[in-house]
C-alpha cells in the first residue's frame, strides 16, 4: 500500500498509467484512472464521472501495477464480441453498480429494494422513476436516462456514493438525503421530522444488517 501523503509530495497533479483505489476514513474504497489535486481536494477520474473528495477524508492510494497494453485487432474484435454478452438481472447490476463506485453491495441492494423492489417499471406518485427511484431532475444532473435500468442503477449508486462522501461516510444522514433530499438533511442538521424518510432510513439499515449477516447481497 502506498501512504496518502507520499503520493501527495510526488506532484500536485498525478496522472495514472493503472488504475488506483481511493481508500476512505470510512472504509469506502473509490477506483480512479486519473487523480487530480486542486486546493486541498482530489478530483477522481472514474467510471461515472468525475468525484470530489477532500484530502483530510483519504486514509490512503493503493495502486495496481497492471497497464493495459495497446488495443489490436483482435481486441478490436473482442471488444465487439463482449458487448454481445447476455443481459444482467437487475440484481446483477446492483452489485456491478456497487463493486463500481466502492460501495457494500449490501446498501445499493437494500437501498433499491426500499425504493422500487427491483421494479424497473416504477413510478412513484411523485414521479420518481425505475429501481433506484430517480427524479427526473436528479437524473438529468448525473447525465443517466433514467428509463434505462443499467443508467438508472448507475446514477442512483453514484448518487448514494457522493452523499456518503459528502457527510462524512454519516449512513444515516446519507439515506436521508436520498430519500428527502440534501436541502432537508443540512436544514434540519439530520434526519429530517418526516415520517417517510425516518421510516425509510429504519428499513434500509434494517435490511443492510441482515444482509451482511447472511454474507449475501440480495
Amino acid at each position: 500500500m502506498v501512504g496518502f501523503a507520499g503520493i501527495l509530495a510526488l506532484a500536485s497533479v498525478a496522472t495514472l498509467g493503472a488504475a488506483e483505489h481511493v481508500v476512505l476514513k470510512t472504509g469506502f474504497r473509490i477506483t480512479a484512472s486519473k487523480i487530480e489535486r486542486q486546493n486541498g481536494v482530489l478530483l477522481l477520474h472514474t467510471v461515472g464521472g468525475i468525484t470530489e473528495v477532500r484530502e483530510d477524508q483519504v486514509e490512503e492510494i493503493e495502486k495496481d501495477d497492471y497497464v493495459a497494453p495497446p488495443p489490436s485487432a483482435a481486441g478490436v474484435v473482442a471488444t465487439v464480441v463482449s458487448a454481445q454478452k447476455p443481459k444482467l438481472s437487475v440484481q446483477e447490476m446492483v452489485t456491478r453498480a456497487a463493486i463500481q463506485h466502492g460501495l457494500p453491495p449490501e446498501i445499493v441492494h437494500s437501498v433499491a429494494k426500499a425504493e422500487s423492489a427491483y421494479q424497473t417499471n416504477a413510478v412513484s406518485n411523485k414521479g420518481a422513476i425505475g429501481v433506484m427511484q430517480l427524479m427526473p431532475g436528479t437524473a438529468a444532473a448525473l447525465k443517466a436516462d433514467p428509463n434505462d435500468p443499467e443508467q438508472n442503477i448507475e446514477a442512483g449508486t453514484r448518487y448514494l456514493r457522493d452523499l456518503l462522501i459528502k457527510y462524512d461516510g454519516d449512513s444515516v444522514k446519507a439515506l436521508a438525503a436520498y430519500n428527502a433530499g440534501p436541502g432537508a438533511v443540512d436544514r434540519y442538521k439530520g434526519v429530517p421530522p418526516y415520517r417517510e424518510t425516518i421510516t425509510y432510513v429504519d428499513r434500509v439499515l434494517r435490511n443492510y444488517s441482515k444482509l451482511k449477516a447472511e454474507g449475501g447481497g440480495q
